[in-house]
């Protein structure tokens, strides 16, 4: 029994000892399955990322795929817009005065270039005036994009892509092109080189809308239509032919002319030397290559005895027949006002006007009055700022703060105010018109639309005594060297001595015609000025009777059978009547 009894004590144990060994390898088996599932996890999620990562990097590649390999991968806004066309400029015959042109300009990622050196030393192969040093900075950079040239000729963008030089590119541009080159450079004026227009018809393209346009991404369109101007480029030609012949026969340092249609106020031709060719813009700021004719402040002399007649008769206290005491010169406030030719004697209206009597003017002023002057001034558009013009260059009139008896005085022959050239020929097209004062433009404009901007400055009683008495000056006064036979001419000389060091000096002069034509129905005014022409050889003068009336003959004699002015050569001699 005890032998019994041990072996099951055994056994007892024995079963014991078997169960911890068991329990023991089981807790080991489970810890080792938790393990191998956390590492399969990690891994999966290893896996995942990378699969994640690898199909970015794929979907970027073939993004790029399908990229322009010439361009960068990401252009600035305002690059984007460079390449935004503009509208052409015609003349009004449909004549190009201004168009685009593609081009090609070359660009530089820096990040993608691995040898800057080398790549300096390619490319200055083919443009060996880049800006070494500062080429190479660029190229060094950590940029993204960088311009290298602006506008290259076909031939360098071929032979640069035959280099072959990474991280460099091509970026299609359009340029401005001026077929005409300098014939009417300050009225298109000019871009910058992004295509932008900061001069002239260019720049008031963009305040109208194309810049806007052009910020709002829609700047690229193609096939705009034609920005027509009421310019005659043939007309254009022959004033700016003339006006160089002008300066060089009379060693003059400047010139201007303007025609401009009475009716409408459309301007037909405007030129102002010396210009400049709007192809190469940087020249447009050299001093002496302003526009004279809207943006120049002149004295412009005797010319301003048209409007003090006209203020004078407009205003009922004068009529033609009356007389004023030119004897002798008159004394004001210290002043002494005398004659270039001096009469001596009582003269008339007419004879005032033909013999351009600065005692006589000083005469017929004081009969309006000093308020009653400057009203006039005003009214007729010289003394203000133009409005509604289309070109940004326009200069603001000068008077004095305070008019005084004696300002009124000289002011009445044309010293002692600053005015345009423009403004003076639109407020003259007033005097022969009928006396409607219509606002210049450079843009087609018709007549119903001219009048409805126009103002009645003078009666047109008054407007025929002064084509009365244009007509006489040419006939009888110092503008008979401007008649062109078949077109009677008619206008008024002015010889404005220039101020010199706060004087006026008695050798440097700005001479100026202002004509009409054909003066018994005028269509045109034609207006010409030389800055401080010399005398002709083997003459002692050098007055605008001598030289700007001339000149003025010699573009009305071109520009008429353009312009569709017929001649008429009977009664060629005759007088234009009119009852006063």
């Amino acid at each position: 029994m005890k032998k019994a009894s041990s072996f099951n004590d055994a056994s007892s144990i024995h079963q014991e000892s078997g169960n911890g060994k068991t329990a023991s390898h089981l807790r080991f088996e489970g810890s080792a399955k938790i393990a191998d599932s956390q590492v399969r996890s990690r891994l999966m999620l290893a896996m995942i990322a990378m699969c994640c990562v690898f199909a970015i990097i794929c979907s970027r590649l073939v993004f790029l795929g399908f990229q322009d390999p010439q361009k960068p991968s990401v252009l600035r806004r305002a690059d984007a817009a460079i390449t935004a066309s503009r509208p052409d400029l015609v003349d009004r015959n449909g004549k190009t005065l201004a168009t685009d042109i593609h081009t090609a300009s070359l660009f530089a990622e820096p990040n993608r270039i691995t040898d800057p050196d080398e790549a300096l030393e390619l490319l200055i192969t083919v443009l060996p005036d880049l800006d070494q040093e500062a080429i190479h900075n660029k190229l060094s950079s950590k940029a993204g994009f960088v311009w290298l040239k602006r506008e290259l000729t076909p031939s360098q963008q071929s032979r640069i892509f035959a280099l072959g030089i990474p991280g460099i590119g091509f970026e299609a541009e359009t340029r401005r092109f001026y077929p005409n080159a300098n014939i009417a450079s300050h009225v298109v004026g000019h871009v910058n080189i992004d295509n932008v227009g900061i001069a002239g018809i260019e720049k008031h393209i963009d305040d109208s809308g194309l810049a806007d346009l052009r910020n709002a991404g829609f700047g690229a369109a193609k096939n705009m239509d034609s920005f027509k101007l009421s310019i005659d480029l043939r007309v254009q030609h022959f004033v700016r032919d003339e006006l160089a012949k002008a300066i060089e026969r009379y060693r003059a340092i400047a010139a201007g002319a303007v025609v401009l249609n009475i009716h409408t106020g459309e301007i037909l031709a405007m030129g102002s030397l010396p210009d400049y060719d709007p192809n190469n813009p940087a020249d447009a700021l050299k001093k002496d290559n302003l526009n004279r004719i809207s943006a120049g402040l002149y004295e412009m002399g005797s010319t301003f005895k048209s409007f003090t007649t006209a203020m004078a008769l407009d205003s009922g206290k004068v009529v033609m027949e009356d007389k004023f005491d030119a004897t002798k010169p008159l004394r004001i406030a210290g002043h002494t006002i005398n004659d270039f030719h001096a009469k001596r004697r009582w003269l008339s209206v007419p004879d005032i006007f033909i013999y351009s009597s600065n005692i006589g003017t000083a005469l017929l002023a004081d009969q309006v009055g000093i308020a009653g002057h400057r009203d006039f001034l005003h009214r007729i558009g010289l003394l203000d700022r133009m409005p509604r013009f289309e070109l940004p260059e326009v200069a603001k009139p000068r008077e004095p703060d305070n008019w005084r008896k004696i300002n009124s005085v000289t002011i009445s022959y044309g010293h002692g105010v600053t005015t345009t050239p423009l403004q003076t020929a639109s407020a003259a097209a007033a005097l022969l018109n009928g006396g409607k004062l219509i606002p210049p433009t450079l843009l087609l404009r018709d007549t119903s639309e001219a009048l409805e901007l126009a103002q009645q400055v003078i009666s047109p009683r008054t407007s025929d005594l002064m084509r009365y008495l244009y007509r006489l000056n040419v006939e009888k006064g110092s503008g008979r060297r401007s008649e062109v036979k078949g077109y009677r001419v008619g206008g008024k000389t002015g010889t404005a001595e220039k101020v010199v060091n706060g004087k006026y000096s008695s050798n440097k002069r700005f001479n100026v015609f202002l004509a009409g034509f054909p003066i018994d129905e005028p269509e045109y005014v034609v207006m010409v000025f030389i800055d401080e022409p010399k005398p002709e050889k083997g003459e002692k003068y050098a007055t605008a009777g001598m030289n700007a009336a001339p000149v003025v003959a010699r573009i009305i004699s071109r520009a008429a059978p353009l312009l569709g002015v017929k001649p008429k050569y009977l009664d060629l001699e005759g007088p234009l009547f009119v009852s006063y």
